[in-house]
């Protein structure tokens, strides 16, 4: 039933307002008890609710993955353990899992259009760099993945130059001091999301020494997200992403008027 459908029965009578409030509320929302299922909330974002599967059961996930999919809706599970992923591909032959990403993907997806190019410093930074990636493909952008092209052999990074200056928006992931983002930003003109991880030794504090550098990077065109939030990171590239089609500006909000006639 949709909300149009509701507001009939209310005026015609068949409905009263408390019956309607309550069907209009379990339109927006799901209660499973330990849960309660946004499940409207691609009609007020754009995009659906994600499932961050780290510190629930594999019962609960399960449970509130088995519920989106009833609705039909898209799902993407983020932190998902092996025992849960194996759970949900057997329940859900379609499910894609990335085990490197530790990502579950459920349903049809957008139509992929741009370019976010998600650059990952070294081989240990992929599990950040790949959960974004599959983050900023599942909402609807096509995803280049570049690895072990950090700092330490920096020919590496110029080598792949041509590639990422392609992209319309990248994803810059490292650990350690969390150089990579600023030297990209350097060098390219389209906007960075620095994404620390928490790769490194002691002094780097599970992340804290990346993130503290890129947040204090001198380059201009850096945003930067929490530690190893490759979720975050790939959400806000495919909004940047999508605000136009590739090769053009996205267009003045209302009102705006040139300076000169």
């Amino acid at each position: 039933m949709k909300i149009r459908d509701i507001l009939q029965s209310l005026g015609a009578g068949s409905l009263s307002p408390e019956e309607a409030a309550a069907l209009i509320d379990a339109l927006y929302k799901e209660d499973l008890g330990f849960a309660v299922i946004d499940s409207r909330r691609e009609e007020r974002t754009g995009y659906p609710e994600a499932v961050f599967c780290g510190g629930k059961t594999a019962d609960q996930a399960e449970a509130i993955i088995g519920a989106m999919r009833a609705k039909n809706i898209p799902v993407l599970g983020t932190r998902a353990g092996p025992g849960l992923a194996e759970r949900i591909c057997s329940r859900f032959p379609e499910a894609v899992r990335d085990e490197i990403a530790g990502t579950l993907t459920l349903g049809e997806g957008r139509e992929r259009r741009g370019l976010v190019t998600v650059v990952a410093a070294g081989t240990s930074d992929l599990p950040a760099a790949r959960e974004a990636a599959v983050t900023a493909e599942f909402f609807g952008s096509r995803v280049e993945l570049i690895a072990d092209v950090g700092v330490a052999g920096i020919h590496r990074l110029f080598a792949r130059l041509p590639d990422i200056r392609r992209a319309r928006v990248i994803i810059a992931a490292a650990g350690m001091e969390g150089a990579l983002a600023g030297v990209i930003a350097g060098l390219v003109s389209a906007p960075v999301i620095a994404l620390p991880t928490s790769v490194g030794y002691g002094a780097s504090f599970r992340g804290v020494s990346a993130l503290l550098g890129m947040l204090t990077s001198c380059s201009p065109g850096i945003s930067v997200v929490n530690i190893d939030n490759g979720f975050g990171a790939g959400y806000q590239a495919n909004l940047i992403n999508r605000l136009g089609s590739p090769g053009q500006d996205p267009a003045p909000p209302a009102g705006s008027k040139p300076c000169s006639p």
